[in-house]
């Protein structure tokens, strides 16, 4: 298998095998244009000017499953930067089911808050509740809510943070192409109950087809009962496509929290095919696997930590009549070269871009 290595933005390769020159070039594209997300983010690109900060705020984070790495980040995010603004918050876990969260919807009204954040669930699935707060006049700001990234007033939404999640589709899909010499055999996991999983899904197989390489299978399987579904399903497709399937792509990291197990029984090491490479989140357990070799190569990271201060800062915007920033963060490919970049020490993908002081700053805040 040819080495690749991603220095500070720069792809490296390394004897590169004799390929004809029109495959050649398309695995070395597929890692220049991965490269590019590698590097240190030190330069600050977001707004540095808004209101000020709004005095004892009330919030209310209404987290899809606090299982989930992903939510569990931004939500920590959220009650720093509030911290920092002198809100207050109360986290409501909607445990990964509508039920659930539908009933959080509920208790959230019960509190009067002055704003609420939507934190990682699809807001078409609570459409009734979201209407209700735009009639009680209660700002809404969310997280992966929606295939809309930014600005989303139509949808009720003052603003739905993200990265550019094709983006992070297509950088997942290139570097799995890159890592299989540009051959890779696919297996696309996803849930069909978020619109977004489904966009980023549907790009990661759009581009994997384009640059040649195959999908095996394209699952659907919901994020909230991975822990119960992965483990069989995972032993079911090594069955089915044996050493034909060479990567792992999944919408989200927490798919390969459940793998590794019927992986190893299978006889198979944590360094070997069919390797993960996950389009978001860059949860802390992502991070372990990186780190240790097993079985997850690469995630493609969202500065969780920096969305929960964005989240903040719109929501701020929102409940004082100011416009949206739009601001649209960086996202990171993490791998085992350069997993120490930006917080990855703590596991985490932290630019180091100053954003908290620029925060601080706009709200008038120490």
């Amino acid at each position: 298998m040819l080495k690749r290595t991603l220095l500070t933005g720069v792809a490296a390769m390394i004897a590169l095998p004799a390929f004809a020159d029109g495959h050649a070039a398309k695995i070395e594209a597929a890692m220049e244009s991965v490269a590019k997300y590698a590097g240190p983010k030190t330069e600050w690109d977001g707004p540095t000017e808004g209101p000020a900060a709004m005095e004892n705020a009330r919030i209310v984070v209404l987290a899809g499953d606090l299982k989930n790495g992903g939510i569990l980040g931004v939500t920590k995010g959220v009650e720093e930067a509030a911290a920092a603004a002198g809100w207050s918050v109360n986290v409501l876990d909607g445990a990964g089911s509508v039920q659930s969260r539908a009933a959080a919807f509920g208790q959230a009204f019960a509190l009067q808050p002055d704003g609420i954040i939507i934190n990682g669930f699809d807001s078409t699935e609570q459409q009734a509740a979201i209407e209700q707060a735009a009639e009680a006049g209660i700002p809404m700001v969310a997280w992966h809510s929606g295939p809309v990234i930014g600005c989303d007033p139509g949808n009720g939404i003052f603003a739905n943070v993200s990265t550019d999640a094709m983006e992070v589709s297509a950088a997942s899909a290139q570097w799995a192409f890159a890592d299989a010499d540009g051959e890779p055999g696919v297996v696309i996991f996803t849930d069909s109950t978020f619109q977004i999983a489904i966009a980023k899904a549907d790009r990661i197989k759009e581009e994997i087809e384009a640059l040649g390489g195959t999908v095996l299978e394209y699952v659907d399987t919901p994020i909230a009962d991975t822990s119960n579904r992965m483990p069989t399903l995972t032993t079911a497709l090594l069955q089915r496509h044996g050493a034909a399937w060479t990567h792992s792509l999944a919408i989200n990291d927490i798919y390969f929290d459940f793998m590794g197990p019927s992986l190893a029984s299978a006889g198979i090491a944590g360094d070997a095919r069919p390797l993960a490479v996950a389009a978001g989140d860059g949860s802390e357990s992502a991070y372990q696997r990186i780190r240790a070799g097993q079985y997850q190569a690469v995630t493609v990271a969202e500065p969780l930590n920096l969305q929960g201060w964005q989240l903040v800062d719109e929501l701020n915007r929102a409940m004082q009549g100011a416009e949206c920033s739009g601001y649209l963060s960086p996202l990171h490919v993490v791998t085992a070269e350069n997993i120490a970049l930006d917080g990855g020490d703590d596991n985490i993908f932290d630019p180091g871009n100053g954003y908290r002081d620029v925060y601080k700053g706009i709200w008038g805040v120490e």
